[in-house]
């Protein structure tokens, strides 16, 4: 039986440029990214875990002065990746696999990506995420803005699986993982809803 992981990676590559044709734009991430932007130094680094095909986050990023490093588990996103934002570093991961300190960054960020893995290794990978960062290094995460796991049978052409906690949970799940969180709210663009946090390491 394919693990929740396979499926998704599966799934995103078959639907790597209808979703990237018909969601990322639709999510308004510039207000956010903005607010991380202007508590880092230019040339920070920053790795995005769960980065799609590159657009628009880290162009974004890149475009303002940042060095980039993204990982996806979907070898097409990540192939989009290098095409879209090739100023930028791309390598094809599970972030289940992530390891303690794997990366030394400013910041870490993660849209739409962790509520593809279980929910029960949230608080782990988000643990990872605080090993990353250097002192005082931020973390800019979108996560689930209710209690749910389930699947979709036609996202962009294929089947697609989300987990995730409500509001309360996901906050206080940052706050164990060695986080103190500067700015949450319910991001509604897109028509959907996710929290999206904005937190320092501690």
């Amino acid at each position: 039986m394919k693990s929740m992981n396979q499926k998704v990676k599966e799934g995103y590559n078959r639907a790597a440029n209808a979703y990237s044709n018909k969601f990322r734009d639709q999510f308004k991430s510039n207000r956010h990214l903005d607010m991380l932007i202007q508590k880092l130094e230019k040339g920070s680094t920053i790795v995005d875990i769960g980065c799609g095909s590159g657009a628009p986050i880290d162009a974004y990023l890149v475009r303002h002065g940042f060095a980039v490093t993204g990982i996806d588990i979907s070898e097409e996103q990540i192939k989009l990746a290098k095409e879209n934002v090739p100023e930028a570093t791309y390598e094809v991961m599970d972030m289940s696999d992530l390891k303690k300190e794997q990366f030394q960054v400013d910041a870490v960020v993660s849209f739409y990506a962790l509520f593809h893995i279980p929910r029960e290794q949230h608080l782990h990978v988000v643990q990872l995420m605080r090993s990353f960062l250097r002192p005082n290094g931020l973390l800019l995460i979108t996560m689930g803005a209710s209690e749910w796991e389930g699947k979709d049978d036609d996202f962009c052409g294929t089947e697609m699986y989300w987990s995730h906690f409500g509001v309360e949970q996901n906050k206080e799940l940052i706050t164990t993982a060695g986080f103190s969180i500067l700015f949450d709210e319910i991001d509604t663009t897109g028509d959907e809803k996710h929290l999206i946090v904005l937190a320092r390491a501690v």
